[in-house]
């Protein structure tokens, strides 16, 4: 699919320009061309959802497609700015589609109302990325294997309460270009003259190459091998509670309830202290901390793993600066919005 993409070779029109000046000038003509000829389906539309929704349309991307079954809730409402108070009981990806086609008319917004689930194949293969949010483990692993074959890139993510997490798969080979300072040639006599200087008022395009693994590897890692075990230390503690999550999803169709607060606290320990024995991994890793913390979406949090989301889909359409390689944490409680990112090519 990246190759229709330089096959179309989008033209951008002077009201385009006018429209994306700010953008153009930051990432360069070319970038916003191949960001105007992208197709991508986001699913999920929930407080996450919307955040990346709005972000990409902002941007300027060819088309994006709003994939949500769901019924619009109280705590949608809460969670996310797309849809009208007044939208309840409606289709969340229909009941979102107005607002987000208002954010920018020269982006085609198409609404889907159908489960992702129960989407063939083929389907996935129409679009150039691919972001799965609120998702099963089980479909993520599914679509991100179909797509990694297909060189279609795909981003996963979600919102639990003050956490959130991001995963990309770019495919084997992502070629980028980043944006450096000029090394100025020494010149002259002495030892000053033979060492090369960095001209702040010059920069040169550096091209790169990134490798990313699947999300079935990512999530398999061996713990008991020697290697996996040198790199645990470097492992966010939110990679194992991403797990906890992810298996409480698939256990009980759905994420842990503030209505249910005891009993979904509960059946967190229960599955924490199963993850755990199951990936050969201290118990100590993850204490009784999280469970308080991770229940509904939290819209500042959406707020940002919106923004990181959104940006890294935007850099890897438009194959500008170094992505992030495999995934972004985020943890709220810490004061200082400090993130963690890791992936199988930086450990184990």
């Amino acid at each position: 699919m990246i190759d229709t993409i330089e096959k179309e070779d989008p033209v951008i029109s002077e009201e385009e320009a006018a429209q994306y000046d700010r953008q153009i000038r930051l990432w360069g003509l070319d970038a916003q061309k191949r960001l105007r000829g992208s197709r991508v389906l986001l699913a999920g539309l929930g407080g996450l959802g919307a955040e990346v929704a709005k972000n990409l349309i902002l941007a300027g991307v060819k088309s994006l497609t709003l994939l949500d079954h769901e019924q619009v809730s109280e705590e949608t409402c809460r969670a996310q700015f797309l849809v009208p108070v007044t939208a309840q009981g409606k289709n969340r990806a229909q009941a979102s589609l107005e607002r987000a086609q208002n954010l920018n008319p020269m982006v085609e917004v198409h609404a889907d109302p159908g489960r992702v689930e129960d989407k063939p194949d083929d389907f996935f293969l129409q679009f150039d990325t691919v972001c799965l949010t609120g998702c099963s483990r089980d479909l993520m692993v599914r679509v991100d294997q179909l797509c990694s074959q297909r060189n279609i890139k795909v981003f996963c993510g979600d919102v639990h309460g003050y956490y959130g997490y991001m995963f990309c798969n770019l495919g084997k080979e992502h070629n980028y270009v980043e944006e450096k300072p000029k090394i100025v040639k020494p010149t002259g006599d002495g030892p000053e003259a033979k060492k090369a200087k960095v001209d702040p008022n010059e920069t040169t395009m550096v091209k790169k190459t990134s490798s990313f693994c699947t999300l079935k590897e990512a999530l398999e890692v061996d713990w008991t091998s020697e290697k996996a075990k040198a790199g645990l230390k470097r492992t966010p503690v939110d990679y194992f509670l991403l797990h906890v999550l992810l298996k409480f999803r698939t256990d009980k169709g759905r994420d842990p309830d503030p209505q249910s607060f005891a009993q979904d606290s509960q059946l967190l320990r229960q599955i924490r202290d199963d993850v755990l024995e199951t990936l050969a991994v201290s118990s100590d890793l993850l204490n009784d901390d999280f469970i308080s913390y991770c229940f509904s979406e939290m819209s500042p949090v959406c707020a940002v793993m919106g923004g990181v989301l959104g940006q890294e889909v935007v850099k890897a359409l438009s194959q500008r600066d170094a992505p992030h390689c495999n995934f972004f944490f985020f943890d709220g409680r810490k004061g200082n919005g400090m993130v963690d990112y890791f992936g199988p090519n930086q450990s184990p």
